[in-house]
């Protein structure tokens, strides 16, 4: 049975008004337990509306949301469950700030968990390990971090949940490439530790490329899913669509044009520089 089964989902905003608009439509999709998938799409396509639908955020105009085989909004008993499973990180998180100190933001989810005091001290200390954030910041209030640290004060407000599927849209969104590397790092530590389910909504195809699986969406329905070489193989079905492929495999294609022999499988910055250094040990042998 898969974590996530979403059958037939369709979402129309402000329906019955001159506003009206299709968001979703018909969509299906099924996300195993552990999987790390990345969900691409141009700005549009219906990736924030889907992932509202996946802790009860947006309650579907047609279509069920199903939870380990559970329609989420069977109950209020079942929303509440789906919203302590389902962990939802949005872009720009950082806005989402508003206790008195961090250490009562990242204790927000887990408190009302109703959580015993000692747990919810051990997830608060857990989650800001995770995401590296000092535990000396804990006394202050968000509004005194800088930047990179309200992202990741955030983003461990979601860990401390202990969420079973993580949905983070854009986490890396306006860091610099120290810092998303860092983060992104932290990120997948974290899903490895806990064995989860991530779900990685972004424009960046090199972020993409590290999941499992990617999931393009077009016009409010799914284009392509598959693994990320299955997917970028398609470069020019994604840029009819408007999307780029990584920097890596658009270089790798730039060199196979001129004559390098560097694999069509190519798709990120590390296989690239190995190919790179495979045909340059090969040509320093044949001399």
């Amino acid at each position: 049975m898969s974590l996530i089964e979403i059958r037939g989902l369709t979402h129309v905003y402000s329906q019955g008004t001159p506003f009206e608009k299709t968001a979703i439509e018909g969509l299906e999709l099924a996300i195993e337990a552990g999987q790390t998938v990345g969900l691409i799409g141009h700005t549009g396509s219906g990736k924030s509306t889907l992932i509202s639908h996946l802790n009860a955020l947006l309650k579907p105009t047609a279509g069920t949301v199903l939870l380990d085989g559970e329609d989420i909004f069977a109950s209020k008993a079942a929303i509440r469950r789906a919203r302590s499973r389902v962990g939802v990180v949005f872009q720009y998180p950082e806005h989402q700030l508003f206790e008195e100190t961090v250490y009562k933001d990242i204790a927000y989810g887990p408190k009302n968990q109703k959580l015993d005091e000692a747990e919810i001290d051990r997830r608060v200390r857990q989650a800001a390990a995770f995401v590296g954030l000092d535990e000396a910041v804990f006394d202050q209030s968000p509004l005194e971090l800088s930047g990179g640290q309200k992202r990741r004060a955030a983003i461990a407000g979601v860990l401390a949940m202990e969420p079973e599927l993580l949905v983070l849209d854009e986490p890396a969104a306006g860091l610099d490439p120290a810092g998303r590397e860092d983060l992104l790092e932290k990120l997948f530590a974290w899903r490895q530790a806990r064995a989860a389910t991530v779900l990685l909504v972004t424009h960046d195809m090199s972020v993409a490329a590290r999941c499992e699986r990617i999931i393009v969406m077009s016009d409010g329905r799914i284009a392509m899913d598959g693994a990320p070489q299955d997917v970028f193989a398609r470069g020019d079905q994604l840029q009819a669509i408007g999307l780029e492929l990584p920097s890596a495999a658009r270089i790798a294609a730039l060199l196979r044009d001129r004559g390098a022999a560097i694999p069509p499988s190519v798709y990120t910055t590390e296989q690239l520089a190995d190919a790179i250094l495979a045909l340059w040990r090969k040509g320093g042998a044949a001399c």
